[in-house]
């Protein structure tokens, strides 16, 4: 048997690496429309790159999933990674589309990051971003607005000095940059125009009871009824997942008990209202009234087209850009809430009150 020597394993190993650079090279050259030379010339930190050119390459090697070389490893990729939850509530899809479309006018390159059941999950997907060196995270329907959820992650964000924006209302102490639709007014809204149509026996269906944009429509609420003489109360008021079928089963209850009216806290609980008043053999609106949250796509398709509180998800959209852009230039400092106002979209499912018996 011919004996293998040491310097033959070196050379062939050294093809090996050899051949996965010219690879490299050439899959980060033809994703950024460069020459091999270019892109050379920035994995190895040479002069003469401007810093445009520069920073298209490092973000198409991260894109690609290839390691920056050692020595860029400090340098931020203009990467900016989006967390949202699953995409089955249509708000979620509109707002990365907007998020996105804004991320690339600037420059920076997207990428979507959902929550499955039994996948990965908000805190997976920020120490995923953190080894990237991501240049910064936009949230939105994170455990940022539930209390009693765990926050340990976004500590680790802090701590990095990562820029991050988190969309509508957070648990006080986490300090971040918000984007939010005031919750306030939007309550204010819906209860508005159900009273204006005669409805005095109003329920709410909300997400979970920790859910913190859901507290503020329900604290606004109560102090509404509480000056106009509605009637409301702990009885009126049902929690759910984010769901048809989690406002369907909280708005049966609700029916069930007198209400003329629902002020639901997404569309989504709004169609499942909307079931469950039908399986109780009443209808939409002559015997209750539905109001959703959001406008999310086809609310206005819907059977019947739905009334809703509008989220202006556009100029919050580019608003989260927009901070967090100023925060990656250090020309800002995180913390603060912008609020937008929202806007009442008036349809089908409201109409003026119909006598209803209260059940003993």
């Amino acid at each position: 048997m011919t004996p293998v020597r040491k310097s033959d394993v070196n050379t062939c190993e050294s093809r090996r690496m050899l051949a996965g650079m010219t690879r490299r090279l050439a899959e980060v050259a033809k994703r950024v429309g460069m020459s091999e030379a270019t892109v050379s010339r920035v994995l190895n930190g040479r002069r003469g790159v401007s810093e445009s050119t520069r920073n298209a390459v490092l973000t198409a090697l991260d894109a690609l999933g290839y390691e920056r070389p050692t020595r860029l490893h400090r340098d931020r990729a203009r990467l900016i990674g989006l967390v949202f939850p699953d995409l089955h509530n249509p708000i979620f899809p509109a707002f990365a589309e907007v998020v996105g479309g804004a991320l690339a006018q600037q420059g920076f390159t997207s990428v979507l990051c959902t929550r499955t059941s039994g996948g990965l999950q908000e805190a997976d997907y920020v120490d995923l971003m953190l080894a990237q060196h991501v240049s910064g995270v936009v949230f939105a329907g994170g455990a940022y607005a539930d209390e009693d959820a765990s926050h340990e992650h976004y500590g680790r964000i802090l701590e990095r000095r990562l820029p991050a924006v988190l969309v509508n209302a957070s648990v006080g102490h986490l300090g971040f940059s918000q984007v939010s639709c005031d919750d306030v007014t939007a309550a204010e809204m819906a209860a508005g125009h159900l009273r204006a149509l005669g409805h005095e026996r109003v329920g709410m269906v909300l997400g979970p009871a920790d859910h913190m944009p859901s507290r503020r429509k329900l604290e606004t609420f109560a102090a509404y009824a509480r000056v106009h003489g509605m009637d409301f109360g702990d009885h009126l008021v049902e929690h759910a997942m984010f769901s048809m079928e989690g406002g369907q089963a909280a708005a049966a209850r609700l029916v069930r008990r007198g209400v003329t009216g629902l002020i639901c806290g997404s569309d989504l609980l709004a169609l499942g209202a909307v079931r469950a008043a039908r399986r109780e053999g009443l209808a939409v609106p002559r015997d209750v009234s539905v109001i959703g949250y959001d406008d999310s796509a086809m609310m206005n398709r819907t059977d019947p087209p739905l009334t809703t509180v509008r989220q202006p998800i556009e100029a919050m959209g580019r608003a989260a850009v927009d901070l967090l852009v100023a925060q990656i230039d250090a020309a800002a400092l995180p913390g603060g809430e912008l609020l937008f106002d929202p806007e009442l979209v008036v349809r089908a499912s409201t109409a003026p009150a119909a006598p209803r018996a209260i059940p003993a």
